[in-house]
């Protein structure tokens, strides 16, 4: 299941699309209406009048139905339904040119092979597959009617059946049908790569924006951790010693008790800020990611804040690895799944994908139903210190963002307000070799 903002671009990509394809459609019939003109004055033999004729009509209602698919798409609404609609006529309208242009001696075939890669740029391999289908259903129904002589094409020629014998016909449509699938199965993986080249360049444009912001700050950060970790450890160790000597009082003890856990507190903040500044890879081994996923999923399903309320699915690829610290794995995991069930309010679902769809790299996704990112906020979640949560420190997700950056990933994440949020991790494969 798509991300809902993924939805939202993929629709906003499909208008573009959609828009240019009615542009080149209107430009092609003007194209074959002049084309057709040029060449009816120049017939001499008067012959094939009729063929010109039904171009013109043909050309005519390509230019109708484009205005129509104007109107429509101005629309914004029911984009796939156009979009399908759009292929199919298509087809049709190939092989009426195809009829009136000699049938079996047209040179206008290859007009399939171009709906069908246009089919590929709007509804990817999927689209492609179904206009290759009916592109062949139609081509090979035409031929085999113009042999049996139940349709004649509008040039005038010598009956299909006298002049090429059965083996040549079938021949012709077996290749034809062979192009159209070629043509499909390549469009739609090049349409699946654009896509996912697409999805991987602006995860790469938005992570290095955020890595140029937080170098600027990561040396001062690092100083500051410095600074006030040898006075905290002071102050923790005096307080310790004070505790032991003075005669434990309900009220003194309770205040020193606070004092501690907070002060403990802030050694984690320290600890972590220095973590952003320099994670460090000392400790990196090759780690089986399916496995940190399910040992994470379990320690998940065992604590008692979200047990029974939100339910974690997984759709892992197994035999994935990542070179990376066992704890940082961890901490990613954990920071990522618990920032998705804080988001939820009542019941939900955490889906967790790991995939590896070229194999240079590794995506891992967590997709939660919660209460979503709002847009005023997206832009500062990857920030130190920067929180809406009451009791948040805001050093979540930018420690998330250094520990990726640090092993040559990239993160990035797609959000709609009451809708849900997913998070995207690119790691590089180390298995993969060019």
């Amino acid at each position: 299941m798509d991300s809902p903002d993924f939805l939202f671009r993929r629709t906003r990509e499909l208008f573009v699309q959609s828009k240019w394809v009615v542009l080149a459609r209107a430009v092609f019939a003007l194209v074959l209406i002049f084309s057709t003109l040029f060449f009816s004055d120049t017939d001499l033999s008067g012959q094939g009048a009729q063929s010109f004729l039904s171009l013109y009509k043909i050309s005519g209602t390509i230019l109708g139905l484009s205005m129509v698919y104007y109107v429509w798409l101005c629309q914004k609404k029911c984009l796939y339904a156009l979009a399908y609609t759009q292929i199919i006529i298509d087809t049709f309208i190939v092989t009426a040119i195809v009829f009136v242009t000699g049938g079996y001696h047209s040179i206008f075939t290859f007009l399939y092979l171009l709906v069908i890669i246009y089919a590929a740029m709007l509804l990817l391999a999927r689209g492609s597959f179904l206009v290759a289908l009916a592109s062949s259903i139609q081509y090979g129904l035409l031929i085999e009617l113009e042999y049996l002589k139940i349709i004649a094409p509008l040039p005038e020629n010598q009956p299909l059946s006298l002049v090429v014998d059965q083996h040549h016909i079938l021949y012709r449509i077996v290749i034809i049908i062979s192009a159209c699938f070629a043509t499909a199965a390549l469009s739609g993986i090049l349409s699946m790569q654009l896509r996912t080249a697409k999805k991987d360049l602006k995860i790469a444009q938005e992570h290095l924006k955020r890595v140029e912001k937080m170098a600027a700050v990561d040396e001062i950060v690092s100083g500051i951790a410095h600074e006030i970790k040898n006075p905290l450890a002071s102050l923790s160790g005096s307080i310790q010693m004070l505790r032991e000597d003075m005669a434990p009082t309900g009220e003194n003890d309770k205040l020193m008790q606070i004092v501690l856990r907070e002060t403990e507190r802030l050694k984690q903040i320290v600890t972590d800020i220095r973590l952003i500044a320099k994670p460090g890879r000392t400790n990196a081994e090759l780690i089986n990611l399916a496995k940190a996923i399910d040992d994470v999923k379990i320690l998940f399903d065992n604590t008692p804040d979200w047990h029974g309320r939100i339910n974690i699915d997984t759709q892992l690829e197994r035999d994935l690895h990542v070179f990376m610290d066992a704890v940082h794995l961890q901490q990613i995991l954990w920071n990522l799944i618990k920032n998705a069930a804080e988001s939820i309010e009542e019941k939900g679902k955490i889906t967790i994908s790991l995939y590896s769809p070229r194999h240079k790299r590794i995506y891992l996704t967590v997709r939660d139903t919660g209460i979503g990112i709002d847009q005023k906020n997206a832009p500062h979640i990857f920030d130190p210190f920067y929180t809406t949560k009451s009791d948040g420190t805001g050093l979540g997700l930018s420690i998330i963002h250094r520990i990726v950056d640090t092993y040559d990933g990239m993160i990035d994440f797609e959000s709609i307000p009451g809708k849900g949020t997913v998070f995207t991790l690119i790691f590089q494969n180390p298995h993969f070799k060019e």
